[in-house]
C-alpha cells in the first residue's frame, strides 16, 4: 500500500467512525431532541429549515430549527422546543 492509498483508507475510517457515533445519540432510549437550545455550532444534526445537514453547522445560537440531544423530559426545563413546537414556530 501506498502512502496515498493509505492516506485516502485513514481518511474514510475517520469520516466512517464520524457518522456512525452520531447515529446512537439521536436514537438512544431516554433521550429525546431539544429545540432552541444549541449554541451557534453545536447542533447535533441537520435543521429543520434546511439550512444545514450536519452535526456543528448551525450558525445562530438557540435557533428554533436546531436541537440537541437531551435526557428525555428535561427539555422544556432547558427552554426548548419540542420538534412540533419547533416546526409551528418556524410556520414549517
Amino acid at each position: 500500500m501506498n502512502r496515498s492509498q493509505f492516506l485516502q483508507t485513514a481518511a474514510a475510517s475517520v469520516l466512517a467512525m464520524g457518522l456512525l457515533s452520531a447515529l446512537p445519540a439521536a436514537q438512544a432510549a431516554g433521550m429525546e431532541k431539544c429545540f432552541g437550545i444549541a449554541q451557534a455550532g453545536q447542533n447535533d444534526c441537520a435543521s429543520l429549515g434546511g439550512l444545514h445537514a450536519c452535526k456543528g453547522q448551525s450558525s445562530a445560537t438557540n435557533s428554533p430549527a436546531d436541537f440537541r440531544v437531551v435526557a428525555a423530559g428535561t427539555c422544556a426545563q432547558l427552554g426548548g422546543l419540542s420538534e412540533v413546537e419547533a416546526k409551528a414556530k418556524l410556520k414549517l
